[in-house]
């Protein structure tokens, strides 16, 4: 995690304000060694739990775990379904078919849901 996109990505998000659910099946003790106990980091125990109360999802790995999430679960679970997706493990055809509006970082386009 010395390095990781992810600690970049949570402490901007911390100083926009943001609270921030984390899993990663291999970074949980280093991420609580390094951030150690704090008010806007919640470290969990799944994917699922890391989507509880979660405005929107964001990729920043690419673990065999994350490659086919249930979608309609994923959906279902945010209160907006939103992906933001650092590792383009998705296709953004499908998520809009899906009517989640989805961001391939690095892509240079994004398809958006549309509304109605």
């Amino acid at each position: 995690m010395r390095e990781a996109p992810s600690r970049t990505l949570m402490e901007a998000l911390w100083e926009a304000g943001a609270t921030v659910r984390a899993y990663d099946p291999e970074a949980m003790a280093e991420a609580e060694r390094i951030y150690g106990s704090r008010p806007e980091l919640h470290l969990v125990d799944s994917p699922d739990a890391a989507l509880e109360g979660a405005d929107a999802l964001v990729i920043c790995t690419e673990w065999q775990h994350f490659r086919a999430p249930d979608f309609d679960k994923v959906k279902a679970a945010l209160k907006n379904p939103v992906i933001f997706d650092g590792r383009n493990l998705y296709d953004p055809l499908q998520m809009a078919d899906m009517g989640i509006t989805y961001y391939g970082i690095g892509r240079g386009v994004s398809v958006r849901r549309s509304s109605g």
